[in-house]
């Protein structure tokens, strides 16, 4: 194969590349990564944001909570006259925690306290319950700090629940949240941009060492079970950050032993520092207190949530009683709780299908078959 020369070799970047669609794309001399006015991030990491001192002692003065282990040693004690039943002792306590009820909490939960949290102000609004966020901002509203702050399973650098979401989330596929920003004329400053969610199809992309994961690979977008993780927001770039407008979002989730489930959350924005060849920053929302739950304990056995100290019932009734927002319309008890994601992507290029694929959720038909030939 003879080498291109300096002047072949330009003009073929001139040209541009060729998509599966056909259609030719032109490279952006400008930013690396950033073609057609749009640039896509695939998520490699992901975590609830829980503000944490050097010793714990600023936001757990007090320690930190119990678990499944360590409560139902209290409720169920094996030194009495009777050993319990197994009726009235684990089958009990699984219903409890399949079925949690918002009544008076038994034993002591710590929330995390202390006055620095990261997220956004949801509500527009300053008031007691908010923190001010580490780079000034007052009004943050972040009560998901205060449920799982003083729990270990979420603290870092090796907390249970935190590490296997991301294990998880990196090793299957139906986890692949992918992000794609259209409408781009500038990645430092632009007053109009749309960011759009998809669910990826294909695997991560490694370095050579298997430990970092790296840009440039291709995500196809997953559009026969994936429709309903796509959502658009409308948003700004301002010295690299973008900020995006509210709106709800569904996200694939997989904890351990690939358990799939999704989240449903509301009020959603996003705050990213992007880069050509990534991004990273928080998405803060509101997220339905009982829906949490739920896929927690699907996600998660009684005996893997111990790795992690979680006691699903009680955490239940500290999510219920911190909750800030979406109030019962009977009640007038609210339903969802504030919280904030940290969030870090790779940049990546997404391919979508063609449009009859798309338009038969992705079903391979002999009329999309022929028109890939």
């Amino acid at each position: 194969m003879k080498r291109l020369t300096s002047g072949v070799a330009a003009a073929a970047i001139a040209v541009g590349l060729v998509t599966t669609t056909g259609a030719a794309q032109t490279v952006s001399k400008s930013e690396p990564g950033l073609r057609d006015r749009t640039i896509g991030y695939v998520l490699i990491n992901r975590k609830w944001s829980v503000t944490q001192s050097p010793d714990g002692k600023l936001e757990c003065p007090n320690g930190l909570n119990d678990g499944n282990r360590e409560q139902f040693a209290v409720l169920y004690p094996t030194d009495g006259p009777k050993k319990p039943l197994l009726a009235e002792s684990q089958l009990e306590r699984e219903g409890q925690i399949w079925h949690p009820q918002n009544t008076e909490e038994q034993f002591v939960f710590r929330e995390a306290g202390g006055k620095i949290a990261d997220g956004m102000d949801l509500d527009g609004k300053v008031d007691a319950n908010d923190f001010t966020s580490p780079d000034g901002v007052k009004g943050i509203d972040n009560q998901m700090h205060r449920a799982l702050g003083c729990i270990a399973g979420w603290r870092g650098p090796d907390g249970a629940q935190m590490h296997f979401e991301n294990e998880y989330m990196r090793r299957y596929n139906q986890n692949r949240m992918l992000l794609e920003i259209t409408e781009v004329d500038d990645l430092v400053n632009d007053p109009d941009v749309t960011l759009t969610t998809y669910r990826g199809l294909d695997e991560l992309m490694g370095d050579a060492s298997g430990s970092a994961y790296v840009a440039g690979s291709t995500q196809r977008v997953d559009m026969r079970w994936g429709k309903q993780f796509i959502q658009t927001f409308k948003g700004k770039i301002v010295d690299g950050v973008l900020t995006t407008d509210a709106h709800d979002l569904i996200i694939p989730y997989s904890m351990t032993f690939d358990t799939s489930t999704i989240l449903p959350m509301q009020d959603v924005r996003f705050r990213l520092k992007l880069r050509p060849d990534g991004a990273d920053g928080i998405m803060a929302g509101y997220t339905d207190v009982d829906a949490w739950v739920k896929r927690l304990v699907i996600s998660w056995s009684t005996h893997h949530l111990s790795y992690g100290q979680v006691s699903a019932p009680s955490l239940y009734r500290a999510m219920r009683r911190l909750a800030d927002a979406k109030p019962d319309p009977v009640t007038g008890q609210n339903m969802a709780i504030s919280g904030t994601t940290e969030l870090k992507f790779r940049q990546t290029y997404i391919t979508h299908p063609p449009q009859q694929v798309a338009a038969t959720d992705g079903a391979v038909t002999p009329t999309t078959a022929a028109s890939r030939e």
